[in-house]
């Protein structure tokens, strides 16, 4: 299944958490998010499992990619 791409990196937060929200609402079953900080990695993972969500994290070079599904 390929899951839908939100770009977060460069972004302050709240953006990556409000854009993970966003798109959670556009695809319900998940999203991936790439990231560029551990702080939105952090503030994203709590968020989307808050949500009742299951995250997996990966590090792809400097940047962190979350896989958040049901």
């Amino acid at each position: 299944m390929a899951l839908n791409t939100v770009d977060a990196r460069g972004r302050a937060c709240p953006e990556p958490v409000v854009l993970t929200r966003n798109a959670l609402g556009q695809f319900p079953l998940g999203v991936q998010v790439i990231l560029d900080n551990t702080t939105a990695r952090d503030n994203v993972k709590r968020f989307a499992e808050s949500k009742g969500y299951q995250v997996v994290a990966k590090n792809d070079g400097e940047d962190f990619v979350l896989v958040i599904t049901k």
